[in-house]
């Protein structure tokens, strides 16, 4: 009988490459894989994938939640009109708490009173990891895999409480220094789950020295490289075409999450000071509205276009067309200088050079291998002048593209999924 594998993901799995590949390999290796990841409005609540394991997705909306932050937001109003409302509403309350059948329903409106925005999405997130755990208990799994700090309280109640099964925890991020994550709490509930798993994994070696420090033992490691793509393939996406390029002007692109930390306003205030080129900036993101703005205020529209995110199995046809590929990261967190980016094998797998920061894990494999420059992330000048010099030689450009042709051998996930095999082995 062939093993069933529970994965849980924080996302609503659409562009996750590395939880796409985990499961894939675990699916060609004759494992039973459910994903169980995050509904959204615009796909479905299952699905068979051709790869050859199911996703699952729980609701990410709660009807009486609605209800209650609706209730508490027109409560707030009247409150705030006159002492007489103040009195009742107190008494409406009170009354109800003293009714078992309306105490929880009343506790909720008093907390979304007191912390509307907080308090719900403390009910959301809620809501939607105890539905991860029903669908987690819901089958015979042998074998739990919790994605980042967020699904190990899930992993942790069904392998661990209920199932008495084995669990893996793979750490995609540095949980305890990261951006958005900055309460201690993060680190003091990481401790307790990683003492209770049976693996965990994590991107890099640097990565994992980090944990052996905070929990006293090294995690398997497992980089993020991508599937094995030609880039002498014929271009299905001409990005020329689509954003009215001039032929003669090298495409200078992005590709990834429009974040904070992502060096994408110091690239932005770098366009000026570059020869020539067309900065393109491909993904999604909180600050990407910021950066239209910024673009519009500097008279940048024609030499900066953005696009929206891409399928991730398109993406490669539109990296092709690239000169040069950008991977920025700012020093603003240990997670971000201790990243080796997906999206920098991801050039590499396009044979597109890069301009990137000069961060340990980063900077070895630009270096090693000669595939691009290294640059002060934080220097729109330095940012200006790394390009410039990709620019004005266009014979070391070249170099470096064949230079990428043989990294790829090396940075690809034929190779580094042997150690997911080996994971799995301890374990199964």
């Amino acid at each position: 009988m062939n093993k069933r594998v529970c994965m849980f993901v924080w996302n609503h799995f659409t562009n996750d490459a590395r939880v796409m590949r985990e499961c894939s390999t675990l699916a060609e290796l004759g494992y039973d894989v459910d994903l169980i990841a995050i509904h959204s409005h615009s796909l479905p609540y299952e699905e068979m994938l051709p790869e050859g394991f199911k996703v699952i997705r729980v609701r990410n909306r709660f009807l009486y939640l609605n209800l209650i932050s609706g209730t508490a937001f027109h409560l707030k109003k009247i409150w705030n009109k006159h002492f007489v409302c103040k009195l009742l509403i107190c008494t409406v309350l009170a009354v109800g708490l003293f009714f078992f059948p309306l105490r929880m329903a009343m506790l909720l409106l008093m907390g979304s009173l007191m912390f509307p925005q907080k308090l719900r999405t403390a009910y959301l997130r809620m809501f939607i990891a105890l539905q991860m755990i029903a669908k987690g208990i819901s089958r015979k799994y042998d074998i739990y895999h919790s994605n980042d700090l967020n699904t190990l309280p899930q992993g942790y109640i069904c392998a661990r409480i209920l199932k008495k099964r084995k669990w893996i925890y793979d750490s995609h991020e540095v949980q305890t220094s990261r951006t958005g994550y900055n309460s201690p709490l993060y680190g003091i509930a990481e401790k307790f789950f990683v003492k209770q798993v049976d693996v965990m994994i994590t991107e890099n070696h640097t990565r994992a020295q980090y944990s052996e420090q905070l929990y006293g033992f090294y995690p398997k490691v497992l980089h993020n490289y991508p599937i094995p793509s030609k880039s002498e393939t014929k271009r299905k996406i001409d990005l020329y075409s689509m954003l009215n390029v001039p032929v003669d002007e090298p495409i200078l692109l992005y590709q990834g999450g429009i974040q904070i930390g992502r060096g994408l306003d110091k690239l932005i205030q770098a366009v000026p000071l570059m020869d020539r080129g067309v900065v393109v900036l491909i993904g999604d993101g909180r600050l990407k509205p910021d950066l239209v703005k910024m673009v519009a205020k500097m008279n940048l529209e024609d030499r900066v276009k953005f696009l929206p995110k891409v399928p991730l199995f398109d993406l490669h046809h539109y990296t092709q067309n690239a000169y040069l590929g950008f991977q920025l990261l700012n020093n603003i967190c240990f997670n971000h200088y201790s990243a080796s980016s997906n999206k920098l094998f991801e050039y590499i797998m396009s044979t597109v050079p890069v301009v990137a920061c000069s961060f340990p894990e980063i900077q070895r494999v630009v270096t090693e291998e000669e595939v691009g420059v290294c640059v002060d992330s934080h220097s729109p000048a330095s940012i200006a002048e790394g390009v410039n010099h990709l620019l004005r030689n266009p014979d070391e450009h070249k170099k470096m593209q064949l230079n990428c042709l043989q990294a790829r051998s090396t940075y690809n996930w034929l190779n580094e999924k042997e150690k997911l095999i080996e994971i799995y082995a301890l374990v199964s």
